[in-house]
């Protein structure tokens, strides 16, 4: 799939999904950001490595994002599965990120000290876009604290799955020596 599709359906499911959550109709938007996934999976050039960079990137989003919301500094809107962890549309949201590493992001690649500003600076920026939109609110600990530690969550997220990606790379050419 081309840089720009890939570009072009992450933000139609971010939309969609933060939309969903703020009108609590996430179904449609999960399944629908879902379905893209599974398209640009199976469409990748090493289908089992996309599938595992994904799945690694939704395990971290969680943890991350659940310890963030039980300290105080978020409140998600529609919590399912439960209240105690990030809801699943968030998950889909980190599934869909993980998505552009070997896409729309893909020029970061040999850039992780860029890449961490980036993902420093945008990865808190779209949760307070949002929040704005509805689809969560800061919790009591407050808009400032939640900043920063999605600063550092999205500063280390983005190097670290370019590293997952070239590390299941490199094992995957030792594989087939």
């Amino acid at each position: 799939m081309s840089k720009f599709w890939n570009f072009i359906l992450f933000q139609v499911g971010w939309f969609a999904c933060i939309l969903g959550a703020a009108n609590n109709q996430v179904l449609w938007p999960v399944l629908g950001s879902l379905l893209y996934l599974a398209i640009h999976v199976l469409r990748s050039e090493q289908p089992n490595l996309e599938l595992k960079l994904i799945l690694k990137a939704v395990l971290f989003g969680v943890s991350a994002d659940t310890l963030i919301a039980n300290v105080g500094f978020l409140h998600f809107q529609d919590a399912w599965p439960s209240p105690y962890l990030s809801p699943f549309w968030m998950w889909t949201l980190w599934a869909l990120v993980a998505s552009t590493i070997n896409g729309s992001l893909s020029w970061l690649r040999d850039r992780p000290v860029l890449g961490a500003v980036l993902g420093a600076i945008a990865g808190p920026l779209s949760y307070e876009a949002g929040i704005r939109m509805g689809a969560g609110s800061w919790g009591v600990n407050g808009q400032l604290g939640g900043l920063v530690l999605l600063a550092i969550v999205w500063g280390a997220t983005i190097p670290l799955l370019f590293y997952w990606h070239h590390r299941h790379i490199g094992a995957s050419l030792e594989q087939n020596k």
